[in-house]
């Protein structure tokens, strides 16, 4: 695994729903017909039904379309609520979803909110979510609700003090 790859995230626009969708769809597609839930048309729509381009950040890997991610306030409580983090099968297992996952940690870190997430169970994203520190906070048959507690950090000593 490299983390070489120069990547920058961009701030999503109504043109990138499409392509989102599209890259939704292919990403989904094994796990939700594992799941038996996976139906083409239904994996669009729902996407499409909720995409916030103000939420929205597109990462670009090397100046490439190469995944998304949004990043909405908790409607359940504080913290932030990470859904549609998808990154393009080319790009996968490079260190690029990691590199991606910790700098917007760091944000939530600062703001000292907590990050919650659903992935569906058996998904192999949940390695990475756990090795980032997410634990299970409840889970169904479908869904496995995950949430990071913000890292503590070190208090600052005041300037000059000993």
């Amino acid at each position: 695994m490299s983390t070489e790859t120069k990547w920058a995230l961009r701030p999503g626009r109504a043109e990138d729903v499409e392509r989102i969708c599209e890259l939704r769809a292919e990403v989904m597609r094994d796990d939700l017909v594992r799941l038996g839930r996976y139906d083409e048309h239904r994996v669009r729509r729902r996407f499409r039904d909720g995409f916030s381009p103000a939420h929205t950040w597109v990462v670009e890997a090397e100046g490439a379309f190469a995944g998304c991610l949004t990043v909405r306030p908790y409607e359940h409580g504080d913290g932030l609520y990470l859904e549609h983090f998808y990154l393009a099968p080319e790009v996968q297992g490079r260190g690029l979803g990691t590199a991606v996952l910790r700098a917007l940690l760091a944000r939530a870190d600062a703001e000292s909110a907590p990050v919650r997430l659903v992935v569906v169970q058996g998904s192999a994203a949940r390695r990475l979510y756990e090795r980032e520190g997410f634990t299970v906070e409840s889970e169904d048959p479908i869904d496995v609700l995950m949430v990071r507690e913000p890292a503590l950090t070190s208090p600052r000593r005041p300037a000059g003090g000993s």
